[in-house]
């Protein structure tokens, strides 16, 4: 068996090789992140393994580093091998057990990757083009909302210089009729300015007739008596900001009309659980990727991020511990979340969470019970493919 272990950075890649007795069969050297590159590590596994060698026979494995080793990922498995994922923190541990000394360079971490390779049975991921496509919408989706909640919070900065007085009328920074009215007039000055038919046209059609005239006047006797200052920076800025606002909506919405499509086409039984949409299900199933491999519910727990951390020395034994928090941060919020809808939708969840808040817990702590319930039910419905039955009278 030869055991190839890469360490992946942006511009280039450390190798190291190495035999059954943990032989060094190839010293590290490093290739570039091209087809060159790629083609010089085939090369040095060909050197060392030889052309007929079976591909079963080489193991190769690298750190998840997000997007910098998708391309190599890749390219391994359409030369034939099946490479091995490892957590970054697996590998640190693993560095710091076999020697004391702080040593932390690319080629001692390829050389530390193939020791891993050689001392554990870790079976390599394959995930299906779909669950990747999908990984790669819900993520972006998830960029996109937290930009555009930055320029919500920018725009809600600016209204309260332009108009300090508009929240106090219900119309909240974001919402539709807020966006109309302040994109058309950014500032109380050109609201008070502003004739009152058009005002209520405005108001009328942002709102889906919702808001009218009395809305309209009531604004316009605001803006009259306004505190707010006069700037034309000022109303310039918010102008482009509720510009970038509808434009992250639009591309959101497509996003979500993208994501809709693929999740139909899977047809998860995710989706018969009272309290998950789409959104929720996409994202839980793009992290998840393969549920193969994960032989019990604790591991995907763990996965997750969802475990308590545990400390204990001597007689002393530590009691209301934090999650470890070391797994997926999009997979954990997505349970999370799902967890809080499902408590309100799902009565069997509901029954459960309330036995926890009667047990005395915090409603957080509860959630977290019952979004690791939810995550023993998610694993039985995607290893079985079964629906999900309400067990609730």
């Amino acid at each position: 068996m030869i055991y190839v272990g890469i360490d992946v950075a942006k511009d280039k890649h450390d190798c190291c090789i190495l035999g059954d007795s943990g032989t060094c069969l190839r010293e590290s050297f490093s290739f570039s992140n091209d087809k060159e590159g790629f083609s010089k590590l085939i090369a040095a596994i060909s050197a060392v393994s030889g052309k007929s060698a079976d591909s079963s026979q080489i193991r190769t494995g690298l750190e998840a580093t997000g997007h910098y080793s998708a391309n190599l990922v890749a390219f391994l498995r359409s030369s034939g091998f099946q490479p091995v994922v490892f957590n970054p923190l697996r590998v640190k541990l693993y560095r710091q057990a076999i020697s004391l000394r702080r040593t932390k360079t690319d080629k001692a971490d390829a050389k530390c990757i193939a020791g891993i390779l050689m001392s554990e049975v870790s079976s390599p991921v394959t995930v299906s083009y779909q669950i990747q496509e999908l990984k790669s919408l819900t993520r972006h989706r998830h960029r996109l909302v937290a930009i555009c909640s930055r320029s919500k919070v920018s725009m809600s900065r600016m209204v309260d210089l332009l108009f300090p007085e508009l929240p106090s009328l219900g119309l909240r920074t974001g919402q539709a009729s807020t966006l109309a009215l302040m994109a058309e007039l950014p500032g109380a000055d050109m609201i008070a300015a502003c004739r009152i038919d058009r005002l209520t046209n405005i108001l009328r059609y942002a709102s889906k007739g919702r808001y009218g005239r009395e809305k309209a006047e009531a604004i316009k006797s605001m803006a009259k008596n306004s505190i707010a200052r006069t700037s034309k920076a000022l109303s310039l800025e918010l102008s482009q900001v509720i510009e970038q606002i509808r434009f992250f909506k639009r591309q959101i919405a497509f996003l979500d009309r993208q994501i809709a499509a693929m999740v139909a086409e899977i047809n998860t039984p995710l989706l018969t659980i009272p309290g998950i949409g789409f959104r929720t299900a996409a994202v839980i199933l793009a992290e998840i990727g393969d549920i193969r491999r994960f032989k019990k519910p604790d591991q995907l727990q763990a996965f997750a991020g969802l475990d308590p951390s545990t400390y204990q020395s001597g007689k002393f034994n530590a009691a209301n511990t934090p999650m470890v928090k070391h797994g997926s941060t999009y997979l954990r919020w997505s349970l999370m979340q799902a967890a809080r809808l499902c408590s309100i939708h799902c009565r069997d969840f509901r029954n459960y969470m309330e036995h926890k808040i009667a047990q005395g817990k915090h409603y957080f702590v509860a959630l977290g019970h019952l979004s690791k319930k939810l995550i023993r039910v998610i694993f039985h419905m995607l290893y079985t493919n079964e629906v999900f039955v309400s067990m609730a009278a």
